[in-house]
């Protein structure tokens, strides 16, 4: 990470047409062949969509290499150290078309806690992630459901390493808060789909629910961003669900899937 990181500081500084770095693989692909054998290799991305699939679990590059590169538009190229090839681009998005959906990342390393029955009240977030961040626990995804009786339960994910402290930290919140129940699993995953074009395209959320579902998937927690839509599953469900999306949004094959192509009701 370090050595991709200083190789595109020193592209800059030269201002190189591009930046290559040479690893075990020869591109990005659409998601991980040992999952998904038909997966394909992506001839280009933007730094956008790199990004997110790095912090979700893609390791071909590490996130501050790609980062510096966008501050200072220095183009990408992950190429093979083993075999000739073009390899997969990253650059700006004004240089490429807008794939629909570019990859699938995929993440085992997720726990889940709840804690239900806390007041809804100004603050109340704050005092249960107040001493989870006090215990240097990064949190990922958020959900807050309020009931009609004046109360919520909340709901946030964590590593599964941060698990165990995690539940002892909430235990000892709920206690304080007067909560009804703590409960946790740690035996989920979580499945993303990335790609600029769910910017200007309605559907995408639909077509991955209903997917899933057929296949008896059951969505634990939802989370979006412009470019993504994360899922938490249980985790014996992971290489299915990466598998069923693969073919749902047709990412072996070439070209950018169409929405109307995808999206049927029924």
């Amino acid at each position: 990470g370090g050595s991709d990181t200083t190789a595109v500081a020193l592209a800059a500084a030269l201002k190189a047409d591009e930046c290559q770095i040479y690893t075990d693989v020869d591109g990005v692909y659409t998601t991980d062949p040992r999952i998904v054998p038909e997966a394909r290799r992506l001839p280009r991305l933007t730094y956008e969509e790199m990004l997110e699939l790095a912090s979700l679990g893609a390791k071909v590059l590490q996130i501050r290499s790609v980062e510096f590169a966008s501050k200072y538009s220095v183009p990408l190229r992950v190429l093979s150290s083993f075999e000739e090839g073009e390899g997969t681009l990253i650059a700006g998005e004004e240089d490429m078309e807008q794939a629909l959906i570019s990859g699938i990342a995929f993440n085992r390393d997720e726990a889940k806690l709840t804690i239900m029955g806390v007041p809804d009240e100004p603050g109340i977030a704050y005092r249960i992630l107040g001493p989870i961040a006090d215990a240097n626990i990064e949190v990922d995804m958020i959900v807050q459901n309020v009931g009609a009786d004046g109360t919520t339960d909340f709901t946030f994910t964590v590593h599964r390493s941060d698990y165990d402290k995690a539940l002892e930290i909430l235990q000892r919140t709920a206690k304080e808060l007067g909560a009804r129940e703590v409960s946790g699993d740690n035996r989920i995953a979580k499945i993303s789909l990335v790609g600029v074009g769910m910017r200007s395209h309605a559907g995408i959320a639909s077509t991955m629910f209903k997917a899933l579902a057929a296949e008896g998937i059951n969505i634990r927690m939802i989370s979006t961003s412009e470019i993504k839509i994360s899922v938490v599953v249980d985790e014996k469900y992971l290489e299915l669900g990466v598998r069923t999306l693969h073919e749902a949004f047709h990412l072996a094959e070439e070209g950018r899937a169409e929405v109307s192509s995808l999206w049927q009701p029924g």
